[in-house]
Formats: C-alpha cells, structure tokens, sequence
C-alpha cells in the first residue's frame, strides 16, 4: 500500500495536474521494480509446496516398492522418504558412491530424463537374495558381471514402471528405463 498525503500535498499534487506541470500518464507508467537477491551457485527450482509434493508421491512410491519388491526378494522390504531437498548436479555427483548404479529414465510427456541411483551394497544385497543367498552385501565392492547387471537391470524396470500411480494425481506420465549406467571401481 502507498504512503498517505497530507490535505496540503494533496492540493499542491491536484493544482500541478490542472495547471499542465505534472502528466498523469508519467506517474502511472513510473512502478518501483522490485529487485531480489538470486545465488547462481545454488539455484532454487521447487518452492516449499512444490518439495512437499514430491515428498508426498515419493511416499506412496516408497509404499508401492514396499508391496512388490517383497516378491522378487522373498523377504519383506520398508521403503521410506529419508528426506527432500534441493541440491545442485555438482553436489549430487560428488554424493555418488564409487563403483555406481544409475537408472536413466526417460519421463515422457516431460522433458530430459530422471536419474535413480541403486546403492551398490544394496545392489549386491538384492543380487544375492535373488540368487538364494541370504541377502548379505559385499564388504568389498567390485565391478559388476553381466549376470548381476541384468539382475540389476530387471529390478530398476520393475522400480520404474511403478513410478506412474503415484504420478498419475500430478501428470500422467509414461517412464521408461533408457539404459543403466556404472562407472567401475577406480584402482
């Protein structure tokens, strides 16, 4: 809201508009710009309601892998949200762990592709309950043979296909695993 004029600032502002010294035109057209502060080294994309959204669908996600992944492994799996954030690609690519999983997921009707990333000892927990083994993770991590990597593979086409109830609220979306990316373990 504007300041408020005195009875005299009003009587001088109505004489310079009848006399011709002032133009309404030019004070309608003067707006303050409002100028705010905006990092370049952290980008913020979501606004809080946004996050909470993806929280919430990441939730019901994390109920569906709940329910099915139990039949792939033969044991009962809690899939939780740990937490929701926004962070940069620099910060989430030093985050990764060394050798890595990534799901590359085309998110059609959006563009550019979602990334899943697979914990490795998760990975390898799963592998060796799928095997019949008791769902023990590596102490060591190695490469991945092509046997694990389609095991693997199998699993995250499983994970991606489930991703379109919860969206269905949001966006009727139609994800498809593109490819699995690893980077093997550095000597």
């Amino acid at each position: 809201m504007g300041e408020v004029l005195s009875q005299n600032e009003i009587d001088n502002l109505l004489a310079a508009l009848s006399s011709g010294d002032l133009d309404v035109d030019s004070i309608s057209g003067e707006e303050e710009k409002q100028v705010r502060n905006y990092d370049f080294g952290r980008p913020t994309k979501f606004s809080k309601e946004h996050l909470r959204t993806l929280e919430i669908i990441f939730e019901h996600y994390g109920r569906l892998i709940s329910t099915n992944l139990p039949v792939y492994l033969r044991k009962n799996v809690q899939v939780t949200v740990a937490s929701s954030e926004t962070v940069t690609f620099n910060e989430f690519s030093n985050a990764l762990s060394n050798p890595v999983i990534l799901g590359i997921v085309n998110f059609e009707p959006l563009n550019g592709n979602i990334i899943m990333d697979l914990a490795t000892n998760i990975a390898y927990a799963m592998i060796d309950r799928m095997l019949g083994g008791t769902g023990q993770a590596l102490d060591k991590a190695r490469d991945f043979s092509e046997i694990e990597m389609t095991i693997v593979q199998r699993i995250l086409i499983m994970m991606v296909s489930l991703l379109r109830e919860p969206w269905k609220n949001v966006l009727d979306v139609s994800p498809v695993l593109q490819r699995v990316e690893t980077n093997p373990k550095k000597k």
